[in-house]
């Protein structure tokens, strides 16, 4: 099942955007640690063109430390592009950031060239956090549901240094299946989007092979490692059912109630530290998703052309007499 979630106002905030960027300096991108491929927007690629990014992956503190190092490596060894890694609760992630955007565009700053910085995300990547703790001044609004923001906002961080905020936006088509449930039970995602069953379901299938000892902590599984990475997924949502209590009358699970344990452990970072993907899955996942999306246009494409008749070059009957 493809999950896709582009309301009218991200199509507005795609406008303002590419309005915006002739100003602008540096564009940062703010990615969740967890999922740090599949947050990145490619539209925000083709809209800021070759502008310097600086990639800041943000919840960092929850999410696997071995993997946050190899996707830093990853974005640095792109052209024109940094990457930190960052907590946006840290109290004083300012300088840091404002230093990553001065060596992308060091022929700005001072009040003669002021740094022009625009900040963006997909909703829910804790950007508005990010913001609140840079500026010291709560000016972002923030909160647990993709699409808080809403309109763009200037922040000034220094005398030099302009600050545009943009709403959380993600991209028209979700071509790589997998970024879309990983966006999902990140939260990035609107609840009515996606089936919240399938998402958990999803997110087990990976988290058993990969975290099995995060999940047999949490819900006090009895099994080995390799019993729960062996088990269905199917099998471990109602597992996790029944020592949570999702239990109703007769002693079936309730499943929908389960999924939403988990989705929830997730979101607020019960499950220890976790990131749902290497930079070599992410690879493997957009290469065939774009394969799998060209079909889907070649279809299309097809079905768009007119239809031969047969009949070719026939003349037109004379008039009745």
């Amino acid at each position: 099942m493809a999950i896709q979630w582009f309301p009218g106002h991200m199509n507005l905030t795609r406008k303002a955007i590419a309005e915006r960027i002739k100003d602008i300096d540096v564009v940062i991108e703010v990615l969740d640690a967890r999922l740090p491929g599949s947050s990145a927007n490619p539209l925000l690629q083709e809209l800021t063109g070759h502008k310097p990014r600086l990639k800041v992956l943000n919840k960092q503190d929850v999410a696997d430390p071995a993997r946050t190092a190899q996707w830093l490596d990853w974005y640095n060894a792109q052209s024109e592009t940094r990457a930190v890694a960052i907590d946006a609760s840290e109290p004083a992630p300012t300088r840091r950031l404002i230093e990553a955007c001065q060596l992308l565009s060091p022929g700005r700053g001072g009040m003669a060239k002021p740094m022009r910085v625009l900040i963006c995300g997909v909703p829910n990547v804790g950007k508005s956090t990010l913001i609140n703790s840079m500026s010291n001044k709560g000016q972002a609004k923030t909160g647990d549901e993709a699409g808080v923001t809403k309109l763009e906002q200037r922040i000034v961080l220094a005398d030099d240094f302009y600050l545009w905020d943009t709403p959380g936006m993600l991209w028209p088509r979700i071509a790589v299946e997998q970024s879309g449930y990983n966006l999902a039970v990140s939260g990035a995602v609107g609840r009515n989007a996606y089936d919240e069953e399938l998402v958990a379901l999803e997110f087990l299938r990976y988290a058993q092979h990969n975290y099995a000892a995060n999940l047999r902590e949490r819900y006090k599984l009895t099994q080995t490692d390799a019993e729960i990475a062996a088990m269905p997924d199917d099998e471990m949502l109602e597992t996790i059912g029944r020592k949570r209590g999702a239990v109703m009358t007769g002693g079936r699970v309730n499943v929908q109630k389960a999924a939403e344990i988990v989705i929830t452990d997730f979101r607020i970072h019960n499950l220890g530290r976790i990131t749902l993907e290497t930079p070599q899955e992410y690879e493997e996942w957009f290469n065939k998703g774009m394969e799998l999306d060209a079909i889907r246009q070649a279809k299309k494409d097809a079905r768009a052309k007119p239809k031969k008749t047969g009949i070719r070059n026939r003349k037109p009957s004379a008039p009745a007499v």
